[in-house]
C-alpha cells in the first residue's frame, strides 16, 4: 500500500500556499510511490508537520524553520523509496 504525505499548516499563518507548492512537488518527484498527499489546516497555532502515513518526517517547530523543498523531497524519499534517485535534489 502506497503512503500518504500528510501536510499540517497554520491557515492562520497565511501557510496555505507554501504547503500548496510543496504538495504540488512531492506529487510530480513521487507520482509512482505515494497514494497522495494531503494538505490539514491546522488549529495549533504556527504549526507545520509533514508526515508519511502516521510518522513525522518534519517540525518546523523543531527544526525552526521550514524545510528546503529539496530537504523535503529526501525525507520523503528516505521514507517511502529509499533506492530512488533525486538527481540534483540528493545534492547538497
Amino acid at each position: 500500500m502506497k503512503p500518504i504525505i500528510t501536510i499540517e499548516y497554520c491557515p492562520k499563518c497565511g501557510w496555505m500556499l507554501r504547503s500548496a507548492y510543496m504538495a504540488q512537488e512531492l506529487l510530480q518527484t513521487f507520482t509512482d510511490e505515494i497514494k497522495g498527499v494531503m494538505l490539514v489546516p491546522s488549529e495549533t497555532g504556527g504549526a507545520f508537520y509533514v508526515f508519511a502515513d502516521d510518522l513525522l518526517i518534519f517540525d518546523r517547530k523543531a527544526m525552526e524553520r521550514f524545510p528546503e523543498i529539496k530537504e523535503l523531497k529526501r525525507l520523503v524519499r528516505d521514507h517511502v523509496s529509499p533506492e530512488k534517485d533525486l538527481g540534483h535534489s540528493d545534492h547538497k
